[in-house]
Parts: C-alpha cells; structure tokens; sequence
C-alpha cells in the first residue's frame, strides 16, 4: 500500500501533528526523516526493514553509514541524514551530562551509557571523566576486547585523567551478552582502577555494566 492510499490519521506526519510523536512506531520515526521509498518499498517498509535488520533503534544508534548501505535504497543523503540525526542524540544527551552533576541526573548518565555502549557487538571499557563538580569533561572509550585486569591497563587510565584534569571518574563498560550482572572479574577490575586512581588522588565513583536493555550500578549494588 502506498501512503497516500493510507487514512490521512494513519500516515506518519498526519500521525504525529495530531496526536504526538509518542503515538508513533519506531518505523514510524524514520519514515518521516527518510521521506520516500523506492519502487516496490514504500518508506514505512524500508523503515521497519531498518528496525529489523539492526535489531531495534539501539542497534541503528551504533551504524555508520556504511553498515547503512545493507538496505536497499537508502542513498548517501538518506544514509548521512540517519547518521547525523543519531550523532545529534548522543551529543544532546553529552550537553545534558556537562551542564550539571552528573548524579543530580543519574537516568541521564544511564541513557547516554545505553546509547554509546549498550549495542556494540564487542566489549568497549569506558571512563567518563568529571570535574571537582562531578561535571561530565569527556567520556573516552579506552580499551575493547575481553576485559580483565590484565587487558584493561591502569596506567594509561591513570595517565587520561590527570590529562584531563579530572578529580573522579566513572567507569562503564558494556556485556554483548546482554546480561547486566557484573562478574567477579569485573568486581576484581573496578578494585584494582580504584587503588590506582586514589594514587593521584582521582576518586572512582561508580562502574556501570551497560547492556542494550539498562546499564547497572555496582555501586549501588555495594560492590564499589
């Protein structure tokens, strides 16, 4: 079905001016920033498609353009105008984390954990650094593959935070597994970054386990 062959209350736009765009799929969402399909794909079904094929708006957060180029029709400008659009959400929720402490919003911190880590299909260890405010600095991905105390260098994150001036960090790192319990390997990590950071008296405030679904506190779970 065409969407003009639609009722005008069903089509996206129509959809969204009416009644919010909370009312809206997720396909939904991207026909409108996509606009147009292809002969024999209309743009609802080349949305759901990508819905589909990256496993949810998670995993369309962690494309690039080239991992884009798997659904037919979807040309460089639509490609480079998905990217951008999610690039902007990553930033929005980046300014959100700078402007105030971190743990005065700690769904914020959570939701931009999810976002930068949650979907990757390989381990990432995180540290954001924060100011004497608890203000979000910078937030670098430092190491990626199998994290043990023996992957995950103390030095070069010791090093990082003095580069950025940083009084505390968090910690984060993500289980493609999708299950949010920290290991004991994870809990002997977190113990060995924290002994080396209070050497240059740089405070380890939390270390999140960040999965697709939540990213989970050993803090507050008293492992910290």
């Amino acid at each position: 079905m065409l969407l003009k062959d639609l009722p005008e209350d069903a089509r996206p736009r129509e959809k969204l001016l009416s009644r919010g765009p909370g009312a809206l799929s997720d396909a939904e969402l991207l026909a409108l920033l996509l606009r147009s399909g292809i002969p024999g794909k209309n743009v609802l079904q080349m949305s759901q498609e990508l819905v589909d094929t990256f496993g949810g708006v998670g995993g369309l957060l962690h494309t690039s353009a080239e991992d884009l180029k798997r659904i037919k029709g979807l040309g460089p400008a639509k490609r480079a105008e998905l990217v951008a659009v999610l690039e902007l959400a990553r930033r929005a929720l980046a300014q959100e984390l700078k402007a105030k402490p971190v743990f005065d919003t700690p769904q914020a911190v959570r939701d931009y954990l999810q976002l930068q880590l949650g979907s990757r299909p390989h381990e990432i260890f995180a540290v954001l650094f924060l100011d004497s405010q608890n203000c979000l600095i910078a937030l670098e991905e430092l190491f990626r593959g199998t994290l043990t105390q023996t992957s995950v260098y103390p030095r070069e994150v010791v090093v990082r935070a003095l580069a950025h001036h940083a009084a505390s960090v968090v910690l984060a790192h993500n289980h493609p597994s999708g299950t949010a319990q920290p290991s004991r390997a994870d809990e002997a990590l977190t113990q060995t970054l924290k002994a080396a950071l209070g050497l240059v008296d740089v405070r380890v405030l939390d270390h999140f386990v960040v999965t697709r679904a939540q990213a989970v506190s050993m803090a507050e779970m008293g492992l910290l």
